[in-house]
Protein backbone atom coordinates (compact mmCIF):
# COMPACT_ATOMS: atom_id res chain seq x y z
CA UNK A 1 0.00 0.00 0.00
CA UNK A 2 1.33 3.79 -0.80
CA UNK A 3 2.01 5.88 1.70
CA UNK A 4 0.61 8.88 0.29
CA UNK A 5 -1.00 10.00 -3.20
CA UNK A 6 2.41 11.46 -4.03
CA UNK A 7 4.56 8.54 -4.22
CA UNK A 8 1.78 7.12 -5.77
CA UNK A 9 2.07 9.73 -8.30
CA UNK A 10 5.63 9.09 -8.59
CA UNK A 11 4.97 5.49 -9.81
CA UNK A 12 2.55 5.73 -12.38
CA UNK A 13 -0.35 3.83 -10.57
CA UNK A 14 -3.28 3.16 -13.14
CA UNK A 15 -4.95 5.75 -10.82
CA UNK A 16 -2.89 8.72 -11.74
CA UNK A 17 -2.12 8.19 -15.10
CA UNK A 18 -3.10 9.50 -18.05
CA UNK A 19 -6.21 7.45 -19.80
CA UNK A 20 -4.01 7.47 -23.02
CA UNK A 21 -1.33 5.69 -21.19
CA UNK A 22 -3.06 2.70 -20.52
CA UNK A 23 -4.21 -0.26 -23.17
CA UNK A 24 -7.07 0.00 -24.52
CA UNK A 25 -9.21 -2.76 -26.64
CA UNK A 26 -12.39 -2.33 -28.32
CA UNK A 27 -15.37 -3.64 -25.49
CA UNK A 28 -12.65 -3.53 -22.94
CA UNK A 29 -11.79 -0.14 -21.52
CA UNK A 30 -9.30 0.92 -19.31
CA UNK A 31 -10.04 0.63 -15.21
CA UNK A 32 -10.39 3.85 -13.41
CA UNK A 33 -11.47 6.01 -16.18
CA UNK A 34 -14.42 7.86 -15.04
CA UNK A 35 -15.27 9.50 -18.48
CA UNK A 36 -15.34 6.17 -20.40
CA UNK A 37 -17.25 4.81 -17.79
CA UNK A 38 -19.81 7.59 -17.57
CA UNK A 39 -19.44 7.52 -21.42
CA UNK A 40 -20.70 3.90 -21.39
CA UNK A 41 -23.03 4.10 -18.53
CA UNK A 42 -24.54 6.39 -20.82
CA UNK A 43 -25.17 4.26 -23.79
CA UNK A 44 -26.37 1.55 -21.33
CA UNK A 45 -29.35 4.16 -20.16
CA UNK A 46 -30.28 5.18 -23.32
CA UNK A 47 -30.61 1.29 -24.88
CA UNK A 48 -32.73 0.38 -21.58
CA UNK A 49 -34.88 3.30 -21.06
CA UNK A 50 -38.31 2.18 -21.88
CA UNK A 51 -38.47 5.43 -24.18
CA UNK A 52 -36.14 3.62 -26.64
CA UNK A 53 -38.53 2.61 -29.23
CA UNK A 54 -37.11 -1.23 -29.42
CA UNK A 55 -40.48 -2.79 -29.40
CA UNK A 56 -40.08 -4.51 -26.19
CA UNK A 57 -43.64 -2.91 -25.07
CA UNK A 58 -45.29 -5.26 -27.61
CA UNK A 59 -43.96 -7.98 -25.47
CA UNK A 60 -44.88 -9.74 -22.88
CA UNK A 61 -42.07 -12.63 -23.06
CA UNK A 62 -44.43 -15.52 -22.38
CA UNK A 63 -46.58 -14.04 -19.44
CA UNK A 64 -49.68 -13.52 -21.09
CA UNK A 65 -49.80 -17.33 -22.09
CA UNK A 66 -49.24 -18.03 -18.56
CA UNK A 67 -52.02 -15.92 -17.41
CA UNK A 68 -54.54 -16.86 -19.98
CA UNK A 69 -53.79 -20.94 -18.91
CA UNK A 70 -53.92 -19.12 -15.60
CA UNK A 71 -50.32 -20.71 -14.59
CA UNK A 72 -49.34 -17.58 -13.22
CA UNK A 73 -50.36 -15.16 -10.36
CA UNK A 74 -49.24 -12.31 -8.18
CA UNK A 75 -47.50 -14.66 -5.81
CA UNK A 76 -45.73 -16.79 -8.33
CA UNK A 77 -44.58 -13.96 -10.49
CA UNK A 78 -41.14 -13.68 -8.65
CA UNK A 79 -40.33 -17.46 -9.22
CA UNK A 80 -41.15 -17.62 -12.93
CA UNK A 81 -39.26 -14.22 -13.52
CA UNK A 82 -36.44 -15.92 -11.94
CA UNK A 83 -36.71 -19.18 -14.06
CA UNK A 84 -37.03 -17.58 -17.12
CA UNK A 85 -34.12 -15.66 -16.24
CA UNK A 86 -31.82 -18.76 -15.34
CA UNK A 87 -33.09 -21.34 -18.02
CA UNK A 88 -33.99 -19.33 -20.78
CA UNK A 89 -32.97 -16.03 -21.50
CA UNK A 90 -29.66 -16.57 -19.18
CA UNK A 91 -28.35 -19.88 -21.74
CA UNK A 92 -29.77 -18.24 -24.88
CA UNK A 93 -29.85 -14.38 -25.40
CA UNK A 94 -27.87 -13.37 -22.57
CA UNK A 95 -24.91 -15.90 -23.66
CA UNK A 96 -25.50 -14.88 -27.59
CA UNK A 97 -24.67 -11.13 -26.72
CA UNK A 98 -21.94 -11.74 -24.77
CA UNK A 99 -20.78 -13.98 -27.78
CA UNK A 100 -21.25 -11.98 -30.24
CA UNK A 101 -19.90 -8.82 -28.44
CA UNK A 102 -16.94 -10.21 -28.58
CA UNK A 103 -16.64 -11.46 -32.02
CA UNK A 104 -17.72 -8.06 -33.28
CA UNK A 105 -15.02 -6.34 -30.69
CA UNK A 106 -12.66 -8.65 -33.06
CA UNK A 107 -13.96 -7.24 -36.05
CA UNK A 108 -15.01 -11.77 -36.66
CA UNK A 109 -18.19 -11.05 -38.28
CA UNK A 110 -18.58 -14.51 -39.60
CA UNK A 111 -18.54 -15.56 -35.67
CA UNK A 112 -21.58 -12.75 -34.78
CA UNK A 113 -23.40 -13.70 -38.03
CA UNK A 114 -23.02 -17.91 -36.88
CA UNK A 115 -24.07 -16.86 -33.66
CA UNK A 116 -27.32 -14.91 -34.95
CA UNK A 117 -28.54 -18.23 -36.77
CA UNK A 118 -27.64 -20.24 -34.09
CA UNK A 119 -30.17 -18.42 -31.62
CA UNK A 120 -32.52 -18.20 -33.69
CA UNK A 121 -32.70 -21.70 -34.85
CA UNK A 122 -32.95 -22.43 -30.76
CA UNK A 123 -36.07 -20.35 -30.56
CA UNK A 124 -38.77 -23.03 -31.40
CA UNK A 125 -41.62 -21.03 -31.66
CA UNK A 126 -43.11 -18.70 -34.69
CA UNK A 127 -44.08 -16.18 -32.22
CA UNK A 128 -40.86 -15.77 -30.23
CA UNK A 129 -38.65 -16.23 -33.36
CA UNK A 130 -40.50 -13.24 -35.02
CA UNK A 131 -40.51 -11.24 -31.61
CA UNK A 132 -36.45 -11.51 -31.86
CA UNK A 133 -35.95 -10.63 -35.28
CA UNK A 134 -38.55 -7.46 -35.17
CA UNK A 135 -37.05 -5.98 -32.45
CA UNK A 136 -33.38 -6.97 -33.29
CA UNK A 137 -33.81 -5.35 -36.92
CA UNK A 138 -35.36 -1.95 -35.31
CA UNK A 139 -32.37 -1.57 -33.19
CA UNK A 140 -30.08 -2.05 -35.68
CA UNK A 141 -31.60 0.44 -38.03
CA UNK A 142 -32.08 2.86 -35.08
CA UNK A 143 -28.73 2.35 -33.77
CA UNK A 144 -26.91 2.45 -37.30
CA UNK A 145 -28.60 6.15 -37.56
CA UNK A 146 -27.86 7.45 -33.76
CA UNK A 147 -24.86 5.93 -32.79
CA UNK A 148 -23.55 6.13 -36.93
CA UNK A 149 -20.92 3.63 -36.09
CA UNK A 150 -19.30 1.22 -38.73
CA UNK A 151 -19.78 -1.59 -37.22
CA UNK A 152 -23.26 -1.32 -36.62
CA UNK A 153 -23.93 -0.46 -40.35
CA UNK A 154 -21.82 -3.15 -41.16
CA UNK A 155 -23.97 -5.85 -39.84
CA UNK A 156 -27.26 -3.91 -40.07
CA UNK A 157 -26.29 -4.27 -43.82
CA UNK A 158 -25.66 -7.97 -43.17
CA UNK A 159 -29.14 -8.33 -41.69
CA UNK A 160 -30.99 -6.00 -44.04
CA UNK A 161 -29.37 -8.42 -46.96
CA UNK A 162 -30.91 -11.32 -45.45
CA UNK A 163 -27.05 -13.36 -44.79
CA UNK A 164 -28.06 -13.72 -41.12
CA UNK A 165 -31.69 -12.82 -38.85
CA UNK A 166 -30.59 -9.93 -37.16
CA UNK A 167 -31.87 -11.58 -33.47
CA UNK A 168 -32.52 -9.13 -30.71
CA UNK A 169 -29.63 -10.18 -28.20
CA UNK A 170 -27.28 -10.46 -31.21
CA UNK A 171 -27.75 -6.54 -32.32
CA UNK A 172 -27.41 -5.44 -28.81
CA UNK A 173 -24.08 -6.80 -28.34
CA UNK A 174 -23.09 -5.47 -31.92
CA UNK A 175 -24.52 -2.20 -30.73
CA UNK A 176 -22.82 -2.32 -27.14
CA UNK A 177 -19.30 -3.04 -28.85
CA UNK A 178 -19.48 -0.51 -31.57
CA UNK A 179 -19.63 1.86 -28.78
CA UNK A 180 -17.29 0.40 -26.46
CA UNK A 181 -19.36 -0.27 -23.26
CA UNK A 182 -17.96 -3.94 -22.01
CA UNK A 183 -18.81 -7.10 -22.25
CA UNK A 184 -20.18 -7.64 -18.55
CA UNK A 185 -21.98 -4.64 -18.32
CA UNK A 186 -23.92 -4.76 -21.88
CA UNK A 187 -25.03 -8.38 -20.24
CA UNK A 188 -26.68 -6.73 -17.76
CA UNK A 189 -27.91 -3.51 -19.15
CA UNK A 190 -29.68 -6.04 -21.67
CA UNK A 191 -31.38 -8.57 -18.95
CA UNK A 192 -32.35 -6.13 -17.08
CA UNK A 193 -34.55 -4.52 -19.71
CA UNK A 194 -35.77 -7.77 -19.98
CA UNK A 195 -36.77 -7.65 -16.89
CA UNK A 196 -37.96 -4.33 -16.59
CA UNK A 197 -39.98 -5.24 -20.08
CA UNK A 198 -41.51 -8.43 -17.99
CA UNK A 199 -42.64 -6.60 -15.12
CA UNK A 200 -43.79 -3.91 -17.25
CA UNK A 201 -45.95 -6.80 -19.12
CA UNK A 202 -47.24 -7.93 -15.87
CA UNK A 203 -48.39 -4.15 -14.80
CA UNK A 204 -50.94 -4.00 -17.84
CA UNK A 205 -51.92 -7.69 -17.67
CA UNK A 206 -52.93 -6.46 -13.73
CA UNK A 207 -50.40 -8.79 -12.11
CA UNK A 208 -48.83 -6.58 -10.23
CA UNK A 209 -48.73 -2.70 -9.41
CA UNK A 210 -46.48 -0.27 -9.76
CA UNK A 211 -45.18 -0.03 -6.49
CA UNK A 212 -44.84 -4.01 -6.00
CA UNK A 213 -43.15 -4.47 -9.90
CA UNK A 214 -39.87 -1.81 -8.50
CA UNK A 215 -39.46 -4.19 -5.56
CA UNK A 216 -39.75 -7.14 -8.13
CA UNK A 217 -37.03 -5.70 -9.74
CA UNK A 218 -35.12 -4.74 -6.78
CA UNK A 219 -35.42 -8.28 -5.74
CA UNK A 220 -34.33 -9.64 -9.28
CA UNK A 221 -30.80 -7.72 -9.44
CA UNK A 222 -29.09 -10.79 -8.00
CA UNK A 223 -30.42 -13.52 -10.43
CA UNK A 224 -29.35 -10.65 -12.94
CA UNK A 225 -25.90 -10.60 -11.66
CA UNK A 226 -25.73 -14.34 -11.73
CA UNK A 227 -27.29 -14.99 -14.80
CA UNK A 228 -24.89 -12.47 -16.23
CA UNK A 229 -21.83 -14.28 -14.52
CA UNK A 230 -22.88 -17.05 -16.16
CA UNK A 231 -23.70 -15.89 -19.41
CA UNK A 232 -20.21 -15.38 -19.93
CA UNK A 233 -18.77 -18.41 -19.06
CA UNK A 234 -20.61 -19.79 -21.82
CA UNK A 235 -19.38 -21.23 -25.23
CA UNK A 236 -20.94 -21.11 -28.48
CA UNK A 237 -22.26 -24.81 -27.82
CA UNK A 238 -23.94 -23.90 -24.46
CA UNK A 239 -26.43 -21.95 -26.00
CA UNK A 240 -29.91 -22.38 -25.53
CA UNK A 241 -32.42 -22.38 -23.54
CA UNK A 242 -34.71 -25.29 -21.84
CA UNK A 243 -38.10 -23.29 -20.47
CA UNK A 244 -40.05 -26.11 -22.00
CA UNK A 245 -43.52 -24.22 -20.04
CA UNK A 246 -42.76 -21.02 -21.95
CA UNK A 247 -42.22 -22.93 -25.29
CA UNK A 248 -45.82 -24.54 -24.79
CA UNK A 249 -47.50 -21.29 -23.69
CA UNK A 250 -46.15 -19.58 -26.41
CA UNK A 251 -47.21 -21.81 -28.75
CA UNK A 252 -50.85 -21.84 -27.12
CA UNK A 253 -50.56 -17.93 -27.14
CA UNK A 254 -50.55 -17.71 -30.84
CA UNK A 255 -53.49 -19.42 -31.15
CA UNK A 256 -55.50 -17.29 -28.21
CA UNK A 257 -58.37 -15.61 -29.90
CA UNK A 258 -57.60 -12.11 -28.11
CA UNK A 259 -53.69 -11.20 -27.43
CA UNK A 260 -52.68 -8.35 -25.99
CA UNK A 261 -49.21 -8.71 -26.62
CA UNK A 262 -46.98 -10.09 -29.64
CA UNK A 263 -45.10 -12.50 -27.86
Amino acid sequence: MYRDEKEAAALGTPDTRLVHDLPHTPGHEPPHTPGHDLRHLLVSLQLTDSAFPSGFYTLSHSLEGFVQQGAVDQDSLAVLLHDVLRHGVGPSDATALALAHRAAAADDWDTVAATDRRLHATKLGREMRQAATRTGRQLLDLAAEVFGTPGISRYHRTVTDRLAPGTQAVAAGVVYAATGVPVRQAVAADLFAFCASFTGAALRLRLTDHRLAQGLLRRTAPVIEETTREALARGPGDLGATTFAADVMSARHERAEARLFAS
